[in-house]
């Protein structure tokens, strides 16, 4: 990238497609903004489309159970802190991995490393501390959950690698994104069952949903450099495809709440399905307004998943506490 070249973003360090006015821009300290920028601390839908399938995974061994207590809690908190940085630790690994991409879209070519404010060096160490922190969280949790924080290292290796040799990237994103629907039950209960399994199964679709949506931002540059996604694959059906991924999601997460639920109440079973029912309404809600052509209202769609996902949090546990 020539100098002139350079997006007003790099020239003060900001990126281009942060939120405006976020906290690190406005209050970090000026030489931590560069390694939080890497983290995405200044965009934190990231952080909570990671965290919460943990929050999914965790409330409903606890509807399975009928336990959770102090042990829930800190499962609770220890999946929020453990998703910042393991969120944090894979972005850094993203961009190290798509640094020669990233300076090639207009998008991506202000974030630190193409932009020049972190070397690579810089950044993988980075990148480890976040992960050793992470580790020492995953630590105190059960030994199932231990084993499968450890195999989450995998989905998350591959993912970056998986936009160069597969139309369906966001697979692998679904794969490492939601691991900890699979990590946070096994914190609570033990062991695995099925009820996970297909809660896991009803993550990767969502992220199927929400990341095509976020891919058609970049689906031109894409084009023009060989890099595939289900934007690209799908082109002018992919409200088609958006609705079958929107199906999946609330049929198999209604088919993990049954299994989940199968000792308790009628009217906490009723409850618990409100989740997948009323997040199922408000996908239906972001594909009303989906239109590929505008890039801002794609980004707002894609943030509203927050929004989404929050929804099966709380009919959960207003369902645990019935």
């Amino acid at each position: 990238m020539k100098a002139t070249d350079r997006m007003p973003e790099a020239e003060n360090g900001t990126v281009a497609d942060a939120v405006a006015n976020n906290w690190v821009d406005r209050l970090a300290p000026r030489p931590t903004r560069p390694y939080l920028r890497l983290s995405r601390a200044d965009r934190p839908i990231g952080t909570w489309l990671l965290l919460l399938p943990c929050w999914w995974g965790l409330l409903l061994a606890a509807l399975a159970t009928g336990r959770f207590g102090w042990e829930g809690a800190w499962i609770a908190l220890g999946c929020a802190l453990g998703a910042f940085l393991m969120r944090g630790a894979g972005c850094t690994w993203n961009d190290v991995t798509d640094r020669h991409i990233d300076g090639s879209v207009a998008r991506t070519r202000s974030r630190p490393i193409p932009s020049g404010q972190v070397r690579v060096v810089q950044a993988l160490i980075w990148m480890a501390t976040q992960s050793l922190i992470s580790l020492l969280i995953l630590l105190s949790f059960d030994w199932a959950a231990i084993w499968l924080g450890v195999l989450s290292l995998l989905p998350v290796a591959i993912y970056p690698f998986a936009k160069r040799f597969t139309w369906w990237p966001q697979v692998f994103l679904g794969l490492a994104f939601n691991w900890g629907a699979l990590l946070a039950w096994a914190a609570l209960a033990g062991s695995l069952s099925w009820a996970p399994v297909v809660l896991y199964l009803a993550g990767i679709a969502w992220t199927l949903f929400y990341d095509t949506i976020y891919a058609h931002q970049d689906a031109e540059d894409d084009a023009l450099i060989g890099v595939k996604s289900t934007a690209r694959l799908f082109g002018d059906r992919s409200k088609a495809w958006l609705r079958g991924f929107l199906v999946a999601t609330v049929l198999l997460m209604g088919l993990a709440v049954v299994l989940a639920t199968r000792e308790r109440s009628v009217l906490s079973l009723v409850v618990a399905l409100g989740g997948p029912w009323a997040m199922g309404w408000h996908m239906a809600w972001q594909l009303s307004r989906f239109d590929a052509s505008d890039n801002a209202g794609l980004l707002r769609l894609f943030r509203a998943n927050r929004d989404a996902g929050l929804l099966p949090v709380l009919f959960s546990a207003a369902a645990l506490a019935l």
